[in-house]
């Protein structure tokens, strides 16, 4: 989840947020303690339909094999195709990037709600408040809300997002704040429901990004462990 290439400047103060989370929540101190710095880097911005367009090609794929089909389809387009190109295209050479044909459906209405002003621009997107960038960007088809919310965090560096379904932040969280079997790996039975996140969740306003970001670290220290 972390990413360590070209990397931007954060749009908000990282020790404060840390600060903060530490004041409001004692226990998750304890695992800052333990994680150590706050070291989330954005990676490369690109426009929010360049954005989707990997998104959609990377799901329910492996990273390696995604990576291939992303590679491809670039560069059949020579780069990441314009909205208008990607429509004009027929299905034959994005089949044969290994582009599935629920994904072409997918990419054709990433295209669409560019083009009709669904998806905003780079310029656009900055300036928009959360809950307005997940109302357009889930409209398109294939895009859900936990995609949105990955692009919140580590395209856009928003500080207050929560992703309440996201399986390493439930698992990093039952691993802090819940009593969890030592003798067996965690079952989806132990991993706390959406409502539970939220309410802790509470505290860590308005750097809940931030937290989201420790709770994954809590899931790398629990890997790192002997045994």
């Amino acid at each position: 989840m972390i990413h360590d290439g070209r990397s931007r400047k954060l749009p908000f103060n990282p020790a404060e947020a840390v600060a903060h989370l530490r004041a409001n929540d004692p226990r998750l101190g304890a695992l800052i303690d333990r994680a150590g710095e706050f070291r989330l880097r954005l990676a490369p911005s690109p426009s929010p339909v360049e954005s989707l367009l990997e998104s959609i090609l990377y799901q329910q794929l492996h990273g390696k094999a995604a990576a291939t089909i992303h590679r491809r389809v670039r560069e059949y387009f020579g780069g990441d195709p314009a909205p208008q190109l990607l429509l004009d295209t027929p299905d034959g050479p994005l089949r044969a990037a290994g582009v599935s044909g629920n994904k072409i459906k997918a990419l054709r209405d990433l295209a669409a709600r560019t083009l009709d002003g669904t998806v905003p621009t780079h310029a656009a997107i900055r300036k928009m408040p959360d809950a307005e960038i997940v109302e357009r960007l889930t409209a398109v088809r294939g895009i859900g809300t936990w995609t949105v919310e990955m692009l919140l965090i580590f395209r856009l560096g928003r500080p207050d997002v929560l992703p309440v379904t996201d399986y390493g932040v439930r698992k990093g969280y039952a691993l802090t704040f819940m009593r969890v079997p030592k003798t067996r790996p965690l079952e989806a039975a132990d991993l706390p429901v959406p409502e539970v996140l939220l309410r802790r969740g509470k505290k860590w306003a308005p750097y809940r990004s931030v937290a989201s970001w420790y709770l994954w670290r809590a899931c790398d220290l629990a890997k790192a462990k002997p045994g």
